[in-house]
C-alpha cells in the first residue's frame, strides 16, 4: 500500500510540473482566483517533498529517485517563489477570505523555504498581518526563529530544532532569555514552550538545561568575535 500511494503522489507531481512552463508570475491579477492559486503553489511545493522524504525512508539520501524530486521542488519553488512575491508586493497580506484556510501556511511555506533575505525583506509584513489578525502567530514565530538561526543568533520563541550528532540527538536551537521565554510567548498568543515543545516534537523542555546551553552558546560566539 505505501508503494502504490508513493507511486501515485509521483504521478501527480509529474504532471503537475509538466505545466509549469505554462503558468506566468502574474499570479495577483484576480484576486477571486487568489484560493486556486495558492492551492496549486501548495501542491507543487509540498508535494515534490513528500514523495522525496518518503523515497529517503525507502532508499537513502543519494537515491536517483530522491535526487530527482529534490530537483523537481528547486525548480517548482523558484516559479512558487515568485508567485508568492507577487501575490505579496500586489496586494500586501491577503485576509483569509481571500486565501482561504490554507493559504496563510502556503504563503508561509514558500516563504520558509526562501533564503534570509527573502524572510527579513516580508519579516515586517508578517508582523502587521499578525496584529490584523490576517495571520496565525505561529507563522510569524517560524520565520522570526528561522532568520535568528539562520543568522547563527539566539532564537526568539524556541520554535527550531537541531540534530546535534555529538550526542546523537535533537534539541532546541538555544534561546534568547529562556526565563522570559513563555512571557514572549504569550504576548503574541502561543502557548508555552513546553506545551509546545511536547506536542510538536515530543520534546520535554527543561529551563535549567537551556539556560546553562545559552550561556554556552554565548561564551563560544564571544570567543569569535
Amino acid at each position: 500500500m505505501k508503494y502504490i500511494l508513493l507511486f501515485s503522489s509521483l504521478i501527480v507531481m509529474s504532471c503537475s510540473n509538466k505545466t509549469n512552463s505554462k503558468e506566468t508570475s502574474k499570479t495577483a491579477e484576480h484576486p477571486e482566483n487568489l484560493i486556486a492559486v495558492l492551492d496549486t503553489i501548495w501542491q507543487r511545493e509540498q508535494l515534490p517533498i513528500r514523495a522525496r522524504d518518503s523515497l529517503i525512508k525507502l532508499y537513502g539520501t543519494e537515491s536517483e529517485l530522491v535526487k530527482e524530486q529534490q530537483s523537481i521542488y528547486k525548480n517548482n519553488h523558484i516559479i512558487n517563489e515568485r508567485k508568492v512575491k507577487n501575490i505579496l508586493d500586489s496586494y500586501g497580506w491577503p485576509t483569509k477570505e481571500m486565501s482561504g484556510e490554507q493559504g496563510n501556511w502556503t504563503i508561509c511555506n514558500v516563504i520558509q523555504h526562501s533564503d534570509n533575505e527573502v524572510r527579513i525583506h516580508y519579516l515586517p509584513m508578517m508582523r502587521q498581518a499578525v496584529k490584523d489578525k490576517k495571520l496565525e502567530p505561529r507563522f510569524l514565530v517560524r520565520a522570526e526563529d528561522r532568520i535568528a538561526t539562520e543568522r547563527g543568533d539566539l532564537q526568539i520563541y524556541g520554535g527550531q530544532m537541531k540534530y546535534y550528532p555529538e550526542t546523537k540527538s535533537f534539541n532546541v536551537w538555544p534561546v534568547l532569555d529562556p526565563k522570559n521565554i513563555d512571557k514572549r510567548r504569550a504576548e503574541i498568543g502561543l502557548d508555552s514552550i513546553a506545551i509546545f515543545l511536547k506536542n510538536r516534537f515530543n520534546f520535554e523542555w527543561n529551563l535549567e538545561e537551556q539556560i546553562k546551553r545559552t550561556e554556552e552558546f554565548e561564551r563560544e560566539r564571544n570567543k569569535q568575535k
